[in-house]
Parts: structure tokens; sequence; C-alpha cells
């Protein structure tokens, strides 16, 4: 194999992994100077001449012409008659360059220069993928849907780049086909041995935070800032938008007429509802359209505590609180701040839960009250698997006390 076949054997590697025909030969340079150190002991005496234009290259070992018998290393030293055999006038102490050929390696050396040339490549092609989607962590990228496996998505972008989508980073009621397009978030680039794994994701608030500045050509523009996105994925999200132009409405803007802007954001996260609320600086107010829908009668803050107790009317309280306690769990997540939901107005023929404290455990009383269930009926107007989520308490706990509060209205 002559040096020209040599570099054209690997053109398949240039184009198959977009690497430009100096970077290869670049690669090519540093392979030779591998091999001939393992052949030679050194790779010092050697200049190895690469042209990438004419997709050549040339390898010269350099030594110094000694007398006959007195060579001590052939990798530096060339005797004197060996000498004159390139060139009839060379003398001792002058030095030589004799021009090797890549056969002139042997088999063995060219099979290993094949070997490391094809690692090098695969080497650097890795390396370019780590750094490209290190770069993208956070953006939104697409692919077709390649393998759906159990536990994950296997993506392959238009440069056939694999990508997966991890089962946790999936939305609940995501449904995937081979050949689908889907969009993701570039969550984590991790190295697998040499090789970089492209992680995505779907739950992530990055996700509906680069959605919304896909759809929203304000808050691409910069004109609407978001604040902060929180989610619930599959079920709630409540997104915190604001403008530094009093002329634009920043939630009127995101939602668009009759939700039109919005839609295709909902529709991609599989019917998510989204709440878009006016970011404020005023923390009371900011709580308050945080827990919209519900209707707010009065907010204490404590700011040593990081607590807010949030007072509702009765028939607000399921607002606030929101089905599986969606609501009042992502409010708390918005604003950065621990809301505890308290009951007022109770109707006369409903009864305080601690009433029952000699029939209910305090610490189950507790439980209850922590979500912002304090009255009997608050409680029994609520579903037993929302009960079950929102308390952690055990199913046959929640069944046994609202046996008890049915009993006293039966009474």
């Amino acid at each position: 194999m002559d040096n020209l076949a040599l570099i054209e054997s690997f053109g398949d590697f240039k184009d198959d992994k977009n690497i430009d025909r100096i970077t290869l030969m670049a690669i090519l340079e540093e392979t030779l100077k591998t091999v001939l150190k393992k052949k030679y002991g050194t790779d010092d005496n050697f200049d190895i001449i690469v042209n990438p234009d004419k997709g050549d290259l040339e390898i010269w070992h350099n030594r110094i012409v000694v007398e006959d018998g007195f060579s001590e290393d052939d990798a530096t030293d060339i005797e004197l008659s060996e000498a004159r055999k390139i060139e009839p006038d060379f003398e001792v102490g002058e030095e030589v360059s004799e021009k090797i050929p890549i056969e002139a390696l042997g088999r063995r050396a060219i099979l290993t220069l094949r070997q490391t040339l094809v690692s090098k490549v695969m080497e650097h092609d890795n390396s370019n993928l780590y750094e490209k989607f290190k770069g993208l962590i956070g953006e939104v990228v697409s692919g077709e849907i390649h393998y759906v496996r159990h536990k994950q998505v296997i993506i392959m972008d238009d440069e056939q780049n694999e990508m997966i989508l991890p089962k946790e980073n999936q939305i609940p009621s995501d449904f995937f086909r081979k050949g689908d397009t889907l969009r993701a978030v570039v969550d984590d680039v991790k190295l697998r041995g040499a090789k970089p794994q492209i992680i995505l994701s779907r739950t992530s608030p990055k996700f509906l935070e680069k959605l919304f500045e896909q759809e929203i050509p304000e808050i691409l523009d910069g004109l609407i800032t978001i604040k902060s996105v929180v989610r619930m994925p599959g079920d709630k999200a409540k997104v915190a938008v604001e403008s530094y132009d009093d002329r634009i409405d920043p939630v009127g803007a995101c939602v668009g007429m009759k939700g039109s802007r919005i839609h295709s954001i909902v529709r991609e996260l599989r019917n998510e509802n989204i709440d878009v609320i006016n970011y404020t600086n005023n923390l009371s107010l900011y709580i308050q359209r945080a827990l919209s829908p519900a209707k707010i009668s009065n907010i204490e803050i404590n700011e040593e505590k990081n607590k807010a107790l949030v007072h509702v009317n009765a028939e607000e309280v399921s607002k606030a609180i929101g089905k599986g306690g969606y609501n009042v769990r992502l409010a708390s997540k918005l604003v950065g701040m621990e809301i505890d939901i308290f009951r007022e107005g109770a109707q006369d023929e409903d009864v305080e839960l601690r009433e029952f404290s000699d029939e209910i455990d305090s610490w189950v009383i507790d439980a209850f009250s922590a979500i912002g269930l304090d009255t009997a009926k608050s409680i029994l107007e609520q579903d037993v698997d929302d009960l079950i989520k929102r308390t952690d308490l055990e199913e046959e706990t929640i069944l046994d006390v609202i046996r008890i509060l049915k009993e006293e209205f039966e009474d």
C-alpha cells in the first residue's frame, strides 16, 4: 500500500464523520508518530510531511553518519557505507535524510496504523459530538423516533446522532411510534466510555420555557421575559411572565385570542393545563396570582419562616388546593415559599376537625390541616384517591376518618 492509497482509504471516514481533510491529515500525522515510536523507540528523528492538497504524505528518517562498525542505534545513526548508497559524497558527522515508504514499516506496523487511525478518527468524532451537545443543554432539539423501548426511547437527529429519552423524562401521557418526529430539550450529556450519551427531557421546566420562546414572538424578541416556570408534567404548569413595556399585556400576548397562541404548546405537552401569571415584586399580590383561579380573602406572610398563610372562603378551598394538591404545590414552587391554605367562613352545620380529637389522632388531623382541610365537610367533599396523594396517609386511615365524620352528620 503506497502513501496515497493509505490516505484515500480513509476517505469514507472524512465523508461519514464530516471531518475535513486537513483535520484528517493531522490525525494521520499523529498516528504515524505513534507507530514510528513503537517501531524505532522514538519519533524524534523523523519528519512527517503531510500535503492535504495533493492527498499525499512523506516520512523522512534523519540520522547522523558514523564510521562503519560504530553505530550504536539504528534509529539515530547510519554507517558511512550505508549512507553512501543514498548519496556517494556523504562524510562522517553529516546528517542524512532518507525517505521511508509506508510499506517499509512492515505489515504489522501498517495494520496497527490503520487500527489506530480508525480509533483516532472515532475519538475526534466523539469529542466534537460531546462539545456540540454540551453547548445545546437547555435547547430544544427534534428527531425521528428510531426505537421505542420499555425504559427509553431512541431518537435520531438529521445527522444520525443518537439521543435518548428515558422513561422518567417522559410526560406520563406521552405515546410514541417509530417514525414519528419528537421534540425535547437536551437535559444532559454524559460520556459512556469514549462515546457521548445525549439525554433528552420532556418533563423539564426548561422544555416549557423554550416552547414559549419558540411560539411567542414577543418572548423571542425580548419584549416579554419569563421569570419562572414550574410543572407537574402532563397535569399542570404555571409560568410567570413580565414585560417592561406598559403597552404590552404579557399574559394576553402569551395566551393569545381565545388561547390561540398557547394551544400548540398545550398540545405538545399532552394537554397540560398551563396558567400564565403576571409577575410582580409585590409578594402578597404574586401569591394571590399564583393561586389563581381561587379568590383570596387574606394573606399573612412570615418571611423569617419563608411561609405564607392564605385565608380563603369555604367554597374557594378546592380551587386554591387544586386536584391532587397541584395548584397550591405549584404556587409554592413558583413564589419560592411554603403556602398553607386556611379555610374561612365554614358553614354553621360544619364542624372543626379538632373537635374529633378524641376519635382521630392529632397527627392525622395535622396532616389534613397542612393541606387546608380543617373541617369535616372540607374532607368529605374530597376524593379519596386525592386525599391519599396529598396527605401521604394510608387509605385505611383516611377511610376510617371519613367514616367517623359521616357518622357525625348522620347523627
